[in-house]
């Protein structure tokens, strides 16, 4: 997809979620302190790419169908415990259909409850599936802190580690957990993996290496934990033939916008196909609802509007 259109960790607490500081990586971007995450250096594509939703995007609408919001408890072998999970079921949902399935995943301040509380998760999809701006589609909110205790509470850094042990929680567990109780399209091209932040970091170091489980992968102001782009895509030619779809943002005003930038470049430089956007937010839950809301659009979609968009370029 190629659409360009045109050390030391002091944390900070953000609106429930936490975020660190960058430092510099592979020599690309300088070190940035000082504020959020340091100074921020844009470049000329660093821009938006869709426009911002329209007003009651998020709120609820009494003349429409709604689907329907559960906490879901599951084993985790990974864990050695139950853990839990909101799953999101749309309007009509029947056993005799099969549906698409979109993993969000938190931040590092965040448990299973964050993306709804941040984006009104079911109320949107309710109202995207209404205006048939969206396919109907189950979207599972799991736990991201892959540990016994996975509560976001005390020194959430300490925590860091679990959130690479979620990789085969997720994949071991919650995926086979979802398959098992609901009807669903178990293969790549159905399922979709996003996240915000932590959660963007993880998306981007799970999906980009797992592209025989998730084709749609869309990662929001991603987070230090990111891994190098190198190290994620070791076979370019293999993520041209099997990513569906692949969305970057950031808020101009984010201090961690270079981890993004360097994905963005490298995609750019090995002339894979994504979407980068680059609007007037900073590390904020406005910026993550609007992202949900164009991914949620174009996800599960035989032409999405990114690759449209190409098409017209």
């Amino acid at each position: 997809m190629k659409l360009m259109p045109h050390c030391l960790l002091v944390p900070f607490l953000l609106l429930g979620t936490v975020v660190l500081p960058v430092s510099a990586q592979d020599g690309e971007r300088p070190n940035r302190r000082g504020g959020f995450g340091g100074p921020i250096v844009l470049a000329e594509d660093d821009v938006a790419f869709y426009q911002a939703p329209p007003q009651g995007f998020k709120t609820e609408r009494e003349d429409i169908p709604h689907g329907k919001l559960e906490m879901v408890e599951y084993e985790s072998k990974t864990v050695g415990t139950k853990r839990k999970m909101q799953v999101y079921t749309p309007p009509g949902y029947s056993a005799d259909k099969k549906y698409p399935v979109l993993y969000l995943l938190h931040g590092i301040g965040g448990d299973e409850t964050e993306w709804q509380r941040f984006a009104n998760v079911n109320v949107m999809l309710d109202n995207l599936i209404a205006d048939r701006k969206a396919v109907p589609m189950i979207v599972v909110m799991p736990n991201g802190r892959a540990q016994k205790n996975d509560r976001a509470e005390g020194n959430v850094f300490a925590s860091a580690p679990s959130f690479a042990t979620f990789e085969k929680d997720l994949l071991d567990d919650v995926i086979p957990a979802i398959d098992a109780k609901y009807s669903v399209e178990a293969d790549a091209e159905h399922r979709a993996l996003a996240g915000l932040s932590m959660g963007g970091g993880q998306t981007l170091n799970f999906g980009l290496t797992h592209l025989d489980t998730f084709a749609w992968i869309g990662a929001f102001s991603s987070a230090p934990n990111t891994k190098p782009a190198k190290e994620l895509v070791s076979d370019v030619d293999a993520l041209k033939k099997h990513a569906k779809l692949i969305v970057l943002t950031c808020g101009n005003k984010d201090g961690l916008i270079n981890i993004s930038q360097r994905m963005h470049k490298f995609l750019q430089e090995n002339e894979v196909e994504h979407v980068w956007h680059v609007d007037e937010h900073a590390h904020d839950p406005q910026h993550w609802s609007n992202s949900l809301y164009w991914f949620a659009q174009n996800i599960f979609q035989d032409q999405p509007a990114a690759q449209d968009a190409a098409a017209k370029n």
